[in-house]
């Protein structure tokens, strides 16, 4: 009988193959879950808490325009 030897290297090996399939399984449904979701339109639209911060073009150019009048 021919028994397999495993060193330490070929197990961190395995592992890291192990764990990678199972980040790359998730990571690939998740995107895929997502498609599915929106090509049915059941996404749900989030706020962008960041578009408050934005200055308006208009805004600041018309104080300065108006500083430079007076």
């Amino acid at each position: 009988m021919n028994f397999l030897y495993f060193d330490p290297g070929l197990g961190a090996m395995i592992v890291q193959a192990v764990v990678a399939a199972a980040a790359g399984i998730l990571l690939f449904s998740k995107n895929a879950w997502y498609k599915v979701k929106a090509f049915f339109g059941l996404l749900k639209e989030e706020d962008d808490t960041y578009d408050s911060i934005d200055i308006e073009d208009n805004d600041a150019e018309t104080d300065d325009t108006d500083e430079h009048k007076k």
